[in-house]
């Protein structure tokens, strides 16, 4: 697994309980499925979509930048 997609799983499970949010409320706010949540958070979904990870950078209110650091 690429650590930069570990990064991403990584940070958005660290701004999420920043924010107390769970997982579900984030999926929500995002508009995505829980389960793409769980995955890319555990690093099984390997190539998360540019798409998707926007989402969730402005669902979590910060840049992608942010994410991927």
């Amino acid at each position: 697994m690429s650590s930069k997609l570990f990064t991403i799983g990584r940070n958005i499970k660290k701004y999420r309980a920043r924010r107390n949010i769970s997982q579900d409320k984030l999926s929500k706010l995002a508009g995505i499925t829980l389960h793409t949540i769980t995955k890319i958070e555990s690093g099984a979904t390997l190539d998360p979509r540019i798409k998707t990870v926007k989402k969730i950078a402005d669902a979590l209110n910060i840049s992608i930048d942010n994410l991927m650091k």
